[in-house]
């Protein structure tokens, strides 16, 4: 089942993670929307500079570290997603504990290695 995701701190870089993802999630049939900071397209997908309204989503992929998620907490809660993943070095108590509150759903885990073990 496809699970619609954003990817947060997404990269243009084919080395990092986020852009990694990205297409991982492309080839496992997951829709994919992305912000980051530069404009472009990775794997068909359209790197957002802005926050856009998107709609159903299922999963927030975290590759920003904790302070720079601060600013968008709101946002994200607002989305309403079903699950937040904290990707290994993005784990954030705070707004782990914001989430708690706001009965949202939470990991601690690797996006990548999700989707190769069949538990994404």
């Amino acid at each position: 089942m496809s699970k619609k995701t954003l990817v947060i701190g997404a990269s243009l870089k084919p080395e990092r993670y986020s852009n990694i993802a990205i297409n991982r999630l492309n080839r496992y049939n997951h829709e994919v929307v992305a912000f980051g900071l530069r404009e472009g397209q990775v794997a068909g997908v359209n790197i957002d500079t802005n926050l856009m309204p998107y709609k159903n989503i299922d999963t927030v992929t975290l590759y920003l570290n904790p302070q720079r998620q601060k600013e968008y907490y709101d946002y994200i809660i607002g989305l309403h997603p079903k699950r937040i993943i904290f990707n290994p070095g993005t784990e954030n108590p705070e707004f782990q504990n914001i989430l708690k509150q706001e009965n949202i759903y939470f990991e601690e885990a690797c996006t990548l290695v999700l989707l190769s073990t069949n538990q994404y």
